[in-house]
């Protein structure tokens, strides 16, 4: 039987979320939000992954607070306009596909907001071009060639965090089957984990027990107000000399799953142009194994994993117990029902497209979700 379709239990204090599949749709960024608003664009895009067959659907990293977005056209979900913009479309967009679970991915940005486009350059903005100030744990840019951050001060500490919990109440009162915390690909969480931008002479900088605690006290507050399943994404390594590493991100995790963390999604890199990462087929799974085995969490394997018979080896050898696909699904958004008939598995999908299957694969809709949300 393949693992692959096969369900899982994500646990959390309001009972938890029990998953057809192991295949998640990993976040991705659009850059077409207006104002933080989410747009039409986004009910397309939505609409088109929630049918992909993967049992959870990640939205794109949403920002907490506007000095929090990675570029002007980024999602955000910090007041009422944002709020109803995104539950608004949402809500259609579920309507097409009741079957499948949907996360958010919350986040800041830090050092690395305010900038372009990715199609645009992706260099950090001038107010000119429509920037913004920035914030991180310590004056340090991310490039040599980039405007210094202002270091956050304690107030500023507290203001970020609420922000972070305030998100994740609107994110529950949307709907939202689930949260992720973005402690990844070098934001502002986790540039407060990696001793490469994380210089501070406080209670927040310097040793391992002091970096990791923002970030601890972020996730902390999101728990004792979101009761639903409530994860984080890590890089857990920077690819770079004296940066952040395994070692250090298994031992943040054994905090994490002691403060009620329900899953972690292990990703790596982001923090520094310096990094050097040796690209391969499933190459940070390793991260994720090792995450797995000494925190003892519920892990996302993601990176390059492409291929059915591959997402499929990676929970037989129990090196994690999800599978996230990002630019595959974009690609193919249909990804996981290829991959239902070539494991033998089954996907929901929405009654309108059941009679599009190949004779050979019609097995792929045995099991069916039909109703209307």
């Amino acid at each position: 039987m393949s693992l692959l379709f096969s369900p899982l239990h994500l646990p959390s204090p309001r009972g938890g979320l029990t998953l057809p599949n192991r295949l998640v749709v990993a976040p991705m960024c659009q850059y077409q939000a207006v104002k933080g608003c989410a747009t039409d664009w986004h009910l397309m895009h939505w609409g088109n992954l929630l049918n992909s067959g993967a049992a959870m659907f990640t939205i794109e990293a949403t920002a907490v607070l506007p000095e929090g977005r990675i570029t002007p056209a980024c999602l955000g979900l910090w007041d009422d306009s944002t709020e109803a913009a995104l539950a608004d479309h949402l809500q259609r967009a579920r309507a097409l596909a009741p079957h499948t679970a949907v996360c958010i991915q919350l986040a800041h940005a830090g050092r690395k907001a305010s900038s372009a486009v990715p199609w645009q350059g992706g260099q950090l903005l001038s107010p000119e071009q429509g920037g913004w100030p920035t914030v991180a744990p310590s004056a340090l840019p991310h490039s040599p060639t980039e405007a210094a951050p202002t270091e956050i001060s304690a107030a500023e500490l507290v203001r970020i965090r609420e922000a972070f919990v305030t998100a994740a109440q609107r994110a529950q009162r949307i709907g939202m089957d689930a949260i992720e915390l973005h402690g990844a690909h070098g934001y502002l969480l986790h540039q407060f984990l990696s001793p490469l931008a994380n210089q501070r002479s406080d209670a927040y900088g310097g040793s391992l027990e002091n970096r990791i605690r923002f970030p601890l006290e972020v996730f902390q507050a999101v728990r004792a107000a979101y009761d639903g399943v409530l994860g984080l994404r890590l890089s857990a390594s920077d690819w770079v000399d004296g940066g952040w590493d395994l070692s250090q991100s298994e031992a943040f995790c054994q905090q994490l799953k002691a403060a009620g963390c329900d899953f972690i999604h292990v990703s790596s890199g982001g923090v520094s142009p310096l990094q050097k990462i040796t690209l391969g087929a499933g190459y940070q799974v390793p991260l994720a194994k090792s995450v797995r085995a000494s925190s003892g969490m519920v892990t996302t394997a993601v990176g390059l994993i492409t291929e059915p018979a591959q997402a499929e080896a990676v929970l037989q050898a129990g090196d994690a117990d999800l599978v996230a696909l990002a630019r595959a699904f974009l690609y193919e958004p249909r990804w996981g029902w290829h991959a239902a008939a070539a494991l033998g598995g089954t996907v929901a999908a929405f009654p309108s497209y059941w009679r599009c299957l190949p004779r050979a694969a019609q097995a792929v809709f045995g099991q069916v979700s039909v109703g209307m949300r």
